[in-house]
């Protein structure tokens, strides 16, 4: 255990460092991310993202405790000392009519969490997720500004769109048993970072015009809450059904914004010179941004050891968020996601693939995207793997490889929009060990 042991703090450590360098790095390559506070995370670990998403009324999974970020409640049934942490990849395809497609790629660390049993009905968590990421650069073509594009024409104008960074969350909360059948939790999070857009305005084929550029800036600090409650039915001792409700309050936090227009040119060589002048500089430290309130409901089926289903059902009040400096005009989300896991025979001697966590699950989105009068909605099919590595049976730490991959699509190829089609994979390291006990000797 000693080497599993080293291993997951190496790892830790090059998180750590990794993501306080990455704050201002895109990690998402997604045009729609160019809204809000762009592509928002669920802050799920691969344990639920392989059943769908479902977290609302989830516990333990596969007879491991579990950070529930989701709804903190959970907490309440932490027995065990629980450290998760976890990278993923994401591959993403866009496709628009007239324009074939373009592929990326993102590889970031996606997680970073502790639990902590306080008493054999309570325990505390903490930790840093991903928020929200942007990441986007497009170009749209039209002659003399008012359309029919054309790469020759003097006059054609680029309009040039770009944004990069994200919002980050540490997290740090309560969760405890109230009798024998409820539980209530809650997570204050402090959520940071820095978003930034550009919009340029060139004529590129025009040898010395004044292009034009908008810059904003938003540096973003403040802290939100989270709180939930699951209470559990018993049909026997090992066997349950857990209803769960949680919701982010969605609290305005604190902005220091910027909003620049410049104006450049081009060099003969095609360099880009200094900026010539700011026609604009508007500097505002006291903003607001008003993060939405978002709403979880679920339930889940559950025989400890054996196998899990459930569904959860989210809403996202997003009509009430706002920027400052920008108009957003979104709407409220709605999201199912169903899913579940099942293993074989977790007392298994002679077959290890019989210990293992099947997982499957499905996701449905109407997300709070509304472009050119289209609804932007999300649909995928999840699946993957709970892996126990072997452990000395003398030892009190257990260990877990949790593997997951969501293949999906978002957008559509209706009135000029862009079309998502994406492979995410995750992969999380679990360890539950039993910290501070004391010994008896005799």
């Amino acid at each position: 255990m000693i080497k599993y042991t080293r291993l997951f703090i190496t790892f830790l450590l090059a998180f750590i460092i990794v993501e306080a360098r990455a704050q201002s790095t895109a990690t998402t390559s997604s045009p729609y991310s160019r809204y809000g506070i762009g592509d928002f995370s669920d802050q799920l670990f691969p344990q639920n993202i392989a059943m769908g998403g479902i977290a609302t009324a989830t516990n333990t999974i596969g007879s491991y405790n579990n950070v529930n970020l989701i709804n903190p409640a959970s907490l309440g049934y932490i027995h065990l000392t629980v450290i998760d942490a976890g990278i993923n990849t994401d591959f993403l395809t866009l496709k628009e009519n007239g324009f074939g497609s373009e592929k990326n790629s993102n590889f970031k660390l996606s997680h970073i969490a502790f639990a902590m049993p306080i008493t054999s009905r309570s325990a505390i968590n903490l930790g840093l997720v991903p928020y929200s990421q942007v990441g986007y650069n497009y170009k749209q073509t039209l002659s003399k500004g008012f359309g029919g594009s054309s790469s020759v024409d003097t006059n054609a104008v680029n309009y040039i769109y770009s944004g990069e960074g994200g919002l980050s969350k540490a997290f740090f909360g309560y969760g405890i048993a109230l009798g024998r059948h409820l539980t209530v939790g809650a997570n204050a999070s402090y959520i940071f970072g820095n978003l930034k857009q550009l919009q340029s305005t060139e004529i590129p084929n025009l040898y010395g015009t004044l292009n034009s550029r908008i810059e904003q800036d938003n540096h973003v600090g403040g802290f939100n809450f989270d709180y939930g409650v699951q209470y559990i039915f018993d049909f026997s001792a090992i066997t349950h059904l857990t209803l769960g409700y949680s919701a982010s309050v969605g609290n305005k936090i604190n902005v220091q914004n910027s909003f620049i227009v410049s104006q450049y040119t081009y060099d003969s060589s095609g360099g880009q010179n200094n900026p010539a002048d700011s026609v604009y500089n508007i500097q505002n430290p006291n903003a607001k941004l008003q993060l939405p309130r978002i709403n979880h409901y679920g339930f889940v089926y559950q025989k400890e050891g054996s196998f899990l289903v459930g569904a959860d059902f989210t809403t996202g009040n997003w009509s009430d968020f706002s920027m400052p400096g920008e108009t957003q005009h979104l709407q409220n989300s709605k999201r199912i996601n169903v899913g579940g896991s099942i293993i074989p025979n977790s007392n298994a001697l002679n077959s290890y693939l019989a210990l293992v966590d099947y997982r499957l699950g499905f996701i449905y989105e109407d997300t709070y995207l509304n472009i050119n009068n289209v609804d932007i909605k999300r649909y995928a099919v999840t699946f993957g793997f709970g892996i126990p590595l072997p452990h000395d049976r003398a030892s009190s730490a257990f260990y877990k490889v949790n593997f997951s991959a969501e293949v999906g699509k978002r957008g559509t190829l209706e009135g000029g929009l862009v079309q998502e089609n994406y492979v995410n994979l995750h992969l999380g390291f679990t360890l539950n060990d039993r910290w501070f006990q004391r010994f008896k000797f005799e």
